[in-house]
């Protein structure tokens, strides 16, 4: 396969300027990928704790903070790399996404400021900070459904593509609610694990209609993808992808009803299931967006920069990955599983 398209661009496999767009944009979806999972539970998070008891919010961000540095590295990562790598994808997707773009900006400048204020903050203020926060966290999740609303559409105008996109920014943030949900739920007991399986239960259904509707849309939209899934070598891809995600989202519904109906014990299997949701859905938009960057106008080799420019890209990916990688596993390695409070400390002389 790879042979075949390197033919089809009058290119080698061994060619530079065609591994190393290749190598940096499967980068460059692992970082996205790593942004979705591993701040999803942060913004998730943010958004619950919007209608959260005022009594649990501090307890809800201060289990946190020993991820909230970690979890921005890698928007920042992807966004500098996406700019190095493909520079001429910008002008087809910048001025198409400007709202939304500014929107993540703003959430994202929001969660940031209002995070590190708030600990700074009197305790009178304390609570419109950690408003600010789960504010922000709002708009990052919206302005996600909304940008990928917007992709699947090719970028369409009409009053029905903007409700669509509209649409997709709720499910987003409902996503994002249950997948923090579900980590609130893996993390503490008592009265915050008991609203935090309500929480889920009320954002779980929402998440079904953000996947099911962006897979059907993006399909019926776009020939080249709906022909690329309807070709008979790859229904049983199909139907894996639609049997994984119907067999999870079933899991988590009995599951979290199990929790409800007969305890509140810890339990790592919702959050584990919605990983999988996520991963699948974003698994199946990749299949169906590659080679492009926009859906029948620019492939990832026309974006891409020179090939000195790339390997440059190469070079600093190879050396800043790998440090990236042993300090997010350094960070992330107790994220799973009961928080434990802090020891008290030794008055002994």
């Amino acid at each position: 396969m790879i042979d075949s398209l390197a033919a089809l661009l009058g290119l080698g496999a061994q060619d530079p300027a065609f591994w190393i767009p290749l190598a940096l944009i499967a980068v460059f979806f692992a970082t996205v990928v790593a942004g979705v999972l591993l701040d999803g539970f942060d913004i998730g998070v943010g958004c619950v704790s919007l209608v959260a008891p005022p009594a649990l919010r501090p307890r809800m961000l201060s289990l946190l903070g020993p991820w909230r540095d970690a979890n921005e590295f890698w928007v920042f990562l992807g966004v500098g790399l996406f700019a190095v790598a493909f520079p001429y994808a910008w002008p087809q997707t910048l001025g198409r996404l400007y709202l939304p773009l500014s929107l993540l900006a703003l959430g994202t400048m929001l969660r940031s400021v209002c995070f590190e204020w708030r600990l700074r903050a009197p305790v009178e203020h304390q609570g419109r900070w950690q408003f600010g926060f789960g504010a922000g966290a709002v708009l990052v999740a919206f302005s996600h459904g909304y940008i990928l609303a917007r992709v699947a559409v090719a970028y369409q105008p009409g009053g029905g593509n903007t409700g669509f996109a509209i649409l997709m920014g709720g499910c987003a943030v409902a996503v994002y609610s249950l997948l923090g949900a579900a980590w609130l739920m893996m993390r503490e007991a008592g009265e915050l694990r008991v609203r935090a399986v309500g929480w889920a239960r009320r954002t779980l259904r929402w998440g079904a209609v953000g996947a099911v509707g962006v897979s059907v849309v993006l399909d019926f939209s776009n020939a080249g993808v709906f022909l690329k899934w309807g070709d008979g070598m790859h229904w049983l891809a199909v139907g894996l992808v639609w049997s994984t995600l119907l067999a999870c989202f079933v899991l988590t519904e009995m599951t979290l009803q199990r929790m409800i109906s007969h305890s509140y014990r810890a339990s790592a299997l919702p959050y584990a299931l919605v990983l999988v949701i996520v991963l699948t859905v974003l698994g199946g938009l990749a299949y169906s967006f590659f080679p492009y960057l926009v859906l029948d106008e620019i492939t990832l080799w026309d974006a891409a920069a020179p090939v000195a420019t790339l390997r440059l890209a190469l070079s600093a990916v190879v050396i800043a990955l790998p440090v990236a990688l042993i300090f997010n596993l350094w960070v992330y390695w107790r994220m799973l599983g009961r928080s434990r409070p802090p020891s008290p400390p030794d008055f002994r002389p």
